[in-house]
Order: C-alpha cells, then structure tokens, then sequence
C-alpha cells in the first residue's frame, strides 16, 4: 500500500482504521524507548501525509496513551526482576524507616525512592499543564522543530561525556604523582586497561544521590513537548548529573513504567466511549507496540554498553529540519 493512503480513510472525528494502528503500534513501540521522540513522530507524520484530521480526533490522544501502555507492559516484563528487586527492598526499608545497608543491603529500597523522586516533576508539570500542552499535539511544524531541538541536546550531551571520558583516560594513563614519589615508583595502566576503565565513567545507581534523580526527573518534564524524546532527555539528565551511559539508560527506562501507567489511568478511560472496533482496534494497537518495544528495550540496553547517542542526533537534526521545512513550505502555500 502506498504510504499516502494510510491516512487518507480520516475524516475530522472519524475513526482511526486498522492500517492507522498498525502503523502507529509499531512507530510508538520502536521510537518510544529509541531517543527520537515517539510522540514527536506521532505528530509529524500524519501531519506529512496531509491527515492532520487524525490529530484532532478525540480519540487520537487516547489511542496513544493505549500505545504507550503497550510501551510500559513491556518494560514491565524485561524488568520484573528489578520491579520485584525494588519493591521488595522498599517493603524493607519502610519497615525499618532508613536506608541503612543492614536493612537493604543490596540498595534496591533505595534505588525505588530514586524512581519515585524522578517520577514527581513530569507527574507534576503533566498534571497542571496538560490542557495547554494537547493543544501542541495538533501542530506537527513545532514537533519538527523539537525534534531539532532534541537531536541538539543530544549531541551536545555526548559531546560534553566524551569529553569527560578523554579527562579520565588522560588521568588514569597519567595520574598525577603525589608530592615526593618518585615517577618510577608510581604504577600506571596499561593504556588499553585504562581505557576500558575510561568507558565506564560515571556513577551507577548504586552511587546515584536524590538530586541526581531530581535533575533527571526534571529533565524528563521536557517530554511533555512532542518532538522531545522522554528516554533522551531523562537520559541526557543522568549523564549530566553524573551517571554511565548504562546506568542512565536503565533508570531511564525504571522512570518510564509509572508516568506511562499513570497517563493511561487518564485518558484510556476516554476510549471507552468510543466506538467497539475503535476500542478492539486500541488494545490490539497496545499489544503490537508491547511487542516493538520490548524488542526494543533488549537491544538498546546492549547498545548502550558500548555505544553513542551520536546516531540518534544526527537522525533526529536531520529529520526534524526536513519535516519542517516541508511543514514551513506547506503554510506559505509553495507546496
């Protein structure tokens, strides 16, 4: 089928169609939890397609939310060791009212209260800003300029962190020899060793303080403006404050699971008034993008053992002047 007639059944206030839900079920499954802004690609491409009308649905918002409940179903299964982990280690430290290592020795009750430090301010800022923010949800030229804006602090994040692995690697192959030691007398790494050691710089959950996950939460908030990726930006938010590359993508995905559920707990409830396909087609939708993302989640926590955010700047700079240039053209009647 031919991209053009995905969109073209919609009507303003019809229906999304089952091709619509496929296509959305996989985008929100794989971008979700990618830091390219699954909302954000949500917006604009309907909006590429000429289908804006799908945008002003009433149960456009809903579906999404569905789609995302999928997202947090399948984060809840790659994680339910740790969910176990966490909520049996804040049982204990309830009990015992302090986070002493004889009450949660392996620091798990404690790794919960991070995650529910890093929850409050999106749980906030949604709450008392989500009337004005849907209305950005129908204007895909500024979730393209977003997703520039994202792409940029992207990149800029990986920039500073590289340049914080070059400081370590220059300190672990030379340190600096204390006072009256002879050179000789002082051991140095291997450059190779030191390297690997360099690779992981930053702390990791177990090292991570409350205004850490704090920052991170409110770096988060910033995904409330489709075109600004929810796990880039709390991503970007950890390894600011302090945090490996693996660390912040873990607790990234922790923070996913509640603001998900609880966005689902306000607007799924919308789709029960709409028609039955409409509500069949939504849980079928969620199921799909639970199976994307969990697909999803099991490469990039791999990916970022190794690996860079460069790639998904680069891809979302590029992408998001496209789009708004295309969307700029459109308004000025050029094309």
């Amino acid at each position: 089928m031919h991209p053009m007639l995905v969109f073209s059944a919609t009507q303003a206030g019809a229906q999304p169609t089952l091709v619509q839900v496929v296509l959305l079920a996989l985008l929100q499954g794989v971008t979700e939890l990618f830091p390219v802004s699954s909302l954000g690609h949500t917006v604009i491409i309907p909006g590429l397609f000429g289908q804006s009308n799908l945008l002003q649905s009433e149960t456009f918002l809903p579906l999404v939310v569905t789609l995302h409940l999928g997202t947090s179903i399948a984060l809840l299964t790659f994680f339910w060791r740790d969910w176990v982990a966490l909520l049996r280690g804040g049982v204990r430290v309830l009990k015992a009212g302090r986070f002493d290592r004889d009450v949660d020795p392996d620091g798990m009750g404690r790794q919960l209260a991070l995650v529910v430090v890093g929850t409050v301010p999106a749980g906030i800022l949604g709450l008392t800003l989500q009337k004005p923010l849907e209305s950005l949800f129908s204007q895909p030229i500024l979730a393209s300029a977003f997703l520039v804006a994202n792409g940029a602090v992207l990149l800029t994040a990986e920039r500073l962190w590289q340049n914080r692995r070059k400081n370590a690697l220059r300190t672990a192959v030379r340190p600096r020899i204390p006072s009256g030691v002879p050179p000789e007398d002082f051991p140095t790494l291997p450059r190779a060793k030191a390297a690997l050691l360099a690779e992981k710089v930053g702390v990791d959950m177990d090292h991570m303080t409350f205004t850490q996950a704090a920052l991170v939460g409110v770096a988060q908030s910033l995904a409330l403006l489709p075109g600004i990726s929810r796990s880039g930006s709390s991503m970007v938010g950890g390894m600011l404050s302090g945090l490996s590359h693996e660390a912040a993508a873990r607790f990234s995905f922790l923070l996913a699971t509640p603001i998900i559920l609880a966005a689902g707990v306000l607007e799924v409830p919308k789709l029960l008034d709409a028609p039955h396909k409409t509500l069949l087609l939504s849980m079928g939708g969620g199921v799909l993008a639970g199976i994307a993302a969990y697909l999803s989640v099991r490469f990039l926590m791999r990916y970022f053992e190794t690996r860079r955010l460069d790639v998904f700047a680069y891809y979302c700079v590029i992408a998001g002047l496209l789009a708004f240039a295309f969307f700029a053209l459109k308004a000025l009647n050029v094309i």
